[in-house]
């Protein structure tokens, strides 16, 4: 008989977690998914634990009181905002990793997930199709931060055989959440001008292209590497993966085709000197080769249901009060 596996979530009510949560619910069962973050999330449906991830005997019973067997540790400072307090963002970043990797090889913890990102790469990497092994040399103490963590994700699994898995996100897009003081969060903060047909303005500039990924394609991204045969991963750092790569103004022009009145102001600011450190295109070819990675959403599908979802959600706001 299969065991039943028991999720833990750190930083669930974060963009990424706050997807996350359902769907592993849909898949494990709402009883066999707990969610944890700094302060509690009052809509959330569901076993909700309050968790500074700092705190490594609180981390440790909450692995224990639930027989946690599987972790995906979302908990982190982003790049734009990490900026602001660099060595704040190390220590929250880094200590929180490690407590949850020690926690995972004192309780046997079958699988732990851990997300890195595009922000590893520096300017030296090429920026057209960036693949998945090269120099990383990041300018922010985020990217820094996630070169940091997967090498010692690599080291955890070739010393402790910690079955630990991770992508390197690309702009993650959704509907869900507001914006969480990401550079690439423009993306998602942009459909929310659309609907209210006002003008937006950009912190970067017309024609800087980045990768992005839309949440439903990110989110199917994590699952299917968790699901993975172990004998499958030969990456033990992180898996590139790439959704779309577009720029403001061609975002821009996406949403014109359904509210041909909007426009985007360009004001870079600091933001646009992280972003031009960034690839432009992702080499995903090891994840698709490994786990048949592939992605299902383009920059007009993901349009479409943007802006579909967020007038949903406006209209049943305004219904409620």
């Amino acid at each position: 008989m299969i065991k039943q596996e028991k999720i833990l979530i750190t930083g669930a009510n974060g963009q990424l977690g706050s997807v996350l949560a359902k769907r592993l619910q849909e898949k494990h069962g709402v009883n066999n998914v707990v969610a944890t973050d700094i302060v509690a999330d009052e809509d959330f449906v569901g076993n909700f634990e309050i968790l500074d991830v700092l705190d490594f005997e609180r981390l440790k019973s909450i692995v224990i009181q639930n027989e946690i067997t599987q972790i995906y540790h979302l908990a982190a400072i982003l790049s734009a905002s990490g900026e602001k307090h660099p060595k704040r963002t190390w220590d929250i970043n880094t200590k929180t990793l490690f407590n949850v990797l020690d926690v995972s090889v004192i309780q046997n913890v079958n699988k732990l997930f851990f997300p890195s990102s595009i922000a590893v790469y520096g300017t030296n990497a090429p920026k057209i199709n960036t693949p998945q092994s090269y120099e990383l040399t990041p300018t922010t103490v985020y990217g820094i931060s996630k070169v940091a963590g997967e090498n010692w994700a690599k080291y955890y699994f070739d010393n402790y055989d910690l079955d630990i898995r991770s992508v390197r996100y690309p702009g993650v897009i959704g509907h869900q959440t507001l914006p969480g003081g990401g550079t690439t969060d423009y993306a998602v903060d942009i459909f929310y001008k659309a609907i209210n047909e006002t003008n937006f303005e950009c912190f970067l500039s017309k024609n800087t292209t980045l990768p992005m990924i839309y949440m439903d394609d990110a989110i199917r991204a994590t699952i299917e590497l968790m699901d993975a045969p172990k004998k499958s991963i030969s990456i033990r750092t992180s898996y590139n993966i790439a959704g779309m790569s577009f720029s403001p103004e061609e975002l821009t022009y996406a949403i014109q085709k359904i509210y041909p009145n909007f426009k985007t102001l360009y004001k870079p600011d600091f933001r646009q000197k992280i972003a031009s450190s960034w690839p432009s295109s992702i080499d995903d070819s090891v994840a698709k080769k490994d786990w048949n990675w592939n992605p299902l959403f383009g920059i007009d599908e993901m349009t479409k249901i943007m802006i579909e979802e967020l007038k949903l959600k406006q209209k049943t706001k305004l219904q409620k009060t």
